[in-house]
Formats: C-alpha cells, structure tokens, sequence
C-alpha cells in the first residue's frame, strides 16, 4: 500500500468531497430510489435504473476517497526549503521556443490542474524538473512534441 504525496489543501479537498458524498448525496439518492420504487413495476422503471446506478456510481468514489485519505501522506509545503526541484515546489519556468515564463506547482495526482499551475507529480514535466536548480535547462515530451525550458526559480510556497 503506496502513500500518496498531496499537500494539505489537497487533502482537505479530498475530505470535502467525501463528506459532502457521504451526507448530501447518499441522502439524495436514497430519497431518489424511494420516489421511484413507489411508482410500482421496478423491471420497466427507468428512474429507479437510473437512481441505482447513481448509488452504485457514488459508492464506488466513496470507496475510492476513503482510499486515497487513507494513503495519504500530507505534506507541509510551507516547510520545505532547498534550491532543487521537489515535491511541492512552485517552478518558473521559461518556455526557450516562446520565452513565455509559465509557473507551476508540483502537487499530487489527485490536485493536479494545468489550468490553475498544478501539475502533477507523475507528469513528463514535473518528471523532467525534479532535482533541478535555477538555470537547468529541461526537455519534455509533450503530445504535441519535445518542449524546451529553462529554469527561473525554484520557491516553496
């Protein structure tokens, strides 16, 4: 049984999630099964197909939620320090095709979003920076092609 690295606001996202599916939408779908089964015949019911699958929908990212929280090794990223790449930090980058300077955070699976400067630590990226310093030049392997980077700063945030 692996641990998986998050950072604190990830986790508490996870325990969000879990609680809200644990009290909020159990109950909802558990009112939804018991309108549909009173409208009598179950085999031809596409409501109460619908609310079961649901329910089954939902157990199974419960189950999946309390897994990972179970796993889950929180990291005080406001702790760390140090000048190479490692988990939790927020890496500019300059991109040596564009010389657009792109920021990012490296966090676990579960937070990753590009969108927001989250990237995952399983990522080709983060892969590529981790243990890198200011100055280091990357090579990246992207879908749409080999990518170039140079390293900026390496900060704990």
């Amino acid at each position: 049984m692996d641990k998986v690295p998050m950072t604190g606001a990830g986790y508490q996202a996870l325990e969000a999630e879990l609680k809200h599916r644990q009290q909020v939408e159990r109950q909802r779908i558990i009112a939804a099964i018991s309108e549909a089964r009173s409208h009598g015949d179950l085999s031809e019911n596409a409501e109460y197909h619908a609310a079961k699958e649901a329910q089954s929908h939902n157990e199974g990212r419960i189950a999946e939620l309390e897994d990972r929280i179970s796993r889950a090794e929180v990291i005080d990223v406001s702790k760390l320090t140090g000048d190479s790449v490692k988990f939790g930090a927020t890496v500019t980058l300059i991109d040596d095709d564009t010389e657009k300077e792109i920021k990012y955070q490296i966090v676990g699976e579960n937070e990753a979003d590009v969108k927001s400067g989250k990237v995952s630590i399983t990522s080709p990226i983060a892969r590529a920076l981790i243990g890198k310093k200011k100055g280091d030049a990357i090579e990246v392997n992207t879908p749409g092609g080999g990518k170039s980077y140079e390293v900026l700063k390496v900060a704990f945030i």
